[in-house]
Formats: C-alpha cells, sequence, structure tokens
C-alpha cells in the first residue's frame, strides 16, 4: 500500500541568494572572493564548505559549528543551500521511495530509491520532462522543459540521503550505494550538467561514491558516448530495446537519427569497457512485439565482441500504454538464449509499481512553459 511522506518544502520563495549546491570547489572560492573573504582565507573556508555540504550534510550555515558566527551570517546573507521542494514523496508497499520534487514554476521531476537488505540504488533524473518520445515510456509522453542544472541533479541525492538519515557520508554500510541516471530525460543531452554532478558526487572527500557504482543510460547518443568513458570512467547502460532498426526507429525514435550498427560500434570502442567492466544492454519485453525467439537469436549476434550483460525489464504498464508485458514464459525463454550464449540476462524484479515508480513510469505534472514566460 502506498503511504505518503510528510516532507517540507525546503525552497525559500524568491530567494536572491546565490545557491551554494552544485558548484565546484574552485566556483565556491571564486564565489567567496566575490563577497569578500579575504585571499588568504578563501581556499579554507571552500574546504570547509564542501566538507559540510557533501560530507556532514548540512542544510544551515547556523550548523557549521568549526566557522565563527559572524563569518555564518554573512555566509547566509549571500548564498543558501536549499535542496528544492518536495512536492511530494511516496513509499511503495516494497519499500521503494518516490520524491517529486521542483525547483521552480512547471519544473517538476521524479527521483527514486530502491531499497535493498543492505544497499539501494537511487534513480536520478537529469531533465524535466523528455525530447525521445520512446513509445515505451510514460517520461516521453511529457513535452520536454528544461536540462536540470548540476546543482539540481545532485539536490536529489543529498534530498535523498536527507530522507534516509545517512549523514555524514558513510565509508561502509550505505543504503544509498548506487548512483543510476536512469531517471527522466536523456542524461547525454544535458552532458555538461550531468558530467558536473557526478564529479561532485564521486569527490572522495565530500559524498563519495566511487565511479564503480554510477551508472549512466542513454537511449544511443552516439556522438557523446566516448566521454562518458574518458571523462567519468563510471557505467555505461544502452537503452536499446529492439534489434531491427525499423522496431527500433518505432520504440526510440532517436534510432533514425543514430542507427543500431552506429549504435554498437560506438559500445565495441567504449574507452573503459572489459569483461570486468560490461556496457548493460537494456531490454524492455513487449508482448508479441520484441520478445520472440529470433529476437533473443539477433541479439546475441548484434552483441559479439562487445564485454557485454543484457537487463530484460518487464514493461511496466501506465495509463494509455500502447504495449503489453511479455509472458513469463516468453521471458524465460528469452533470457536462456541470451544466457547460453554467455551473457548475463537478469529479468529485472518490477519495483514501486504501486506507487508508479518502476522502470519507465516517471512522469511529473510539468508542463512546457511558452517561451515569453520563460523570458
Amino acid at each position: 500500500m502506498s503511504l505518503a511522506v510528510d516532507t517540507p518544502e525546503v525552497v525559500p520563495a524568491l530567494d536572491i541568494r546565490r545557491w551554494l549546491i552544485g558548484l565546484t570547489r574552485e566556483e565556491i572560492a571564486a564565489a567567496l572572493a566575490e563577497i569578500g573573504v579575504p585571499a588568504r582565507s578563501v581556499r579554507m573556508r571552500a574546504n570547509q564548505l564542501w566538507h559540510w555540504i557533501y560530507y556532514r550534510g548540512a542544510r544551515s550555515f547556523a550548523d557549521m559549528t568549526n566557522i565563527s558566527k559572524g563569518v555564518r551570517a554573512d555566509l547566509d546573507t549571500h548564498f543558501h543551500l536549499a535542496r528544492g521542494t518536495v512536492v511530494e514523496g511516496l513509499v511503495s508497499s516494497d519499500r521503494t521511495r518516490k520524491w517529486v520534487m521542483s525547483f521552480g514554476p512547471n519544473q517538476d521531476i521524479e527521483t527514486v530509491l530502491i531499497p535493498e537488505e543492505d544497499r539501494g540504488a537511487l534513480c536520478v533524473s537529469s531533465q524535466v520532462g523528455c525530447t525521445l518520445n520512446c513509445r515505451f515510456c510514460h517520461t516521453g509522453t511529457q513535452p520536454w522543459v528544461k536540462n536540470l542544472s548540476a546543482g539540481e541533479i545532485v539536490a536529489q541525492v543529498l534530498h535523498a540521503r536527507d530522507d534516509i538519515g545517512e549523514w555524514p557520508s558513510p565509508k561502509e554500510g550505505r543504503l544509498i550505494s548506487n548512483i543510476v541516471l536512469m531517471g527522466m530525460g536523456e542524461p547525454l543531452y544535458n552532458y555538461d550538467n550531468v558530467a558536473k554532478a557526478l564529479r561532485i558526487v564521486m569527490d572522495q572527500e565530500g559524498i563519495a561514491i566511487s565511479k564503480r557504482r554510477i551508472t549512466l543510460s542513454t537511449s544511443g547518443v552516439v556522438p557523446e558516448i566516448a566521454r562518458v568513458g574518458e571523462d567519468l570512467g563510471v557505467g555505461l547502460a544502452i537503452s536499446l530495446h529492439a534489434v531491427r532498426d525499423d522496431l527500433r526507429d518505432e520504440l526510440v525514435p532517436l534510432n533514425r537519427k543514430y542507427p543500431i550498427k552506429d549504435l554498437l560500434n560506438a559500445c565495441r570502442h567504449f574507452p573503459s569497457s572489459s569483461n570486468a567492466r560490461r556496457i548493460t544492454f537494456e531490454y524492455v519485453m513487449l508482448k508479441d512485439v520484441n520478445d520472440s525467439p529470433a529476437d533473443a537469436r539477433e541479439l546475441v549476434r548484434l552483441l559479439q565482441g562487445i564485454p557485454a550483460k543484457v537487463n530484460l525489464i518487464p514493461f511496466n504498464a501506465w495509463p494509455g500504454a500502447p504495449y503489453e508485458c511479455s509472458t513469463n514464459a516468453a521471458i524465460a525463454a528469452f533470457a536462456e538464449i541470451v544466457n547460453n550464449a554467455g551473457y548475463s540476462s537478469p529479468v529485472r524484479t518490477p519495483r514501486g509499481r504501486d506507487i508508479m515508480a518502476a522502470c519507465g513510469q516517471l512522469k511529473s505534472a510539468s508542463v512546457k512553459q511558452r517561451a515569453s514566460a520563460v523570458r
């Protein structure tokens, strides 16, 4: 049964102070210099702020007890540490948590925590809405509104840790152990902000989540794929979902620009892939659409030469969805063919369906603003 979570709004209305969340150390130092912090103290103060914001999870300058009251008051005059407004929090019967967060008018996104007994994966959004219109995905029915800033991406991680009480940043036994960029939006159409946010998340003196525990999922923005390995070294997941261009053109319209051949070629040359660091191929199971034994055999053929594993995702229904989920028998037969070819192919257990938090179900109430209103 779904359970509402009483989470207060945390963004002050019309706050004109500068937002520190999402700034690099260098940017924090520059901001401090701009407000008159002496040059000899800038680096020390920047490191103190970094420690309090990202290691201890401070939500107020008043919490920063090793900084003098006068300096804290000055910081509070010029900066804020808000996380974003939490519009709604839900807990699924299987303990999956979903937060609907707002960063301004018509700027709602959804963030999901999928917990296990001793760990958990946080599914983070990178855009408000999406431009890709994948037919099986609920987010794809929502118009694109904006790219999230680095701060808005990092704030999702901070709020999740606030909500489960995971501060100071633990070295072991984390309930948020993994980050997956699989929420709303296409991360590679917001690469610079996503990369900046992930560098903050990976910093070992703060949130300190290892790059080996972060996965970025893309529908196949081929020109940007190599940068993920070269710049970030995080895991790569490809939303494949079909083995023929004609079908993938329908399911993932981006395929018309970057067809399967080009996408898989980029995967073969992905800088950090290896048998120990395999690329994950996500494959949603759609009844009588892409789930035949012939499809499974073609998938095996396509993946030859790529260190890969395949996540089979039972389709999660949403209102008005044009597809049904494959039968258990069809999923099992598909998995057996892929497994027998030497590729791990676990079937993802649906989580959070009762609160519309499962894979492909995320959609906020945001609508695209008129250009005049944005201006």
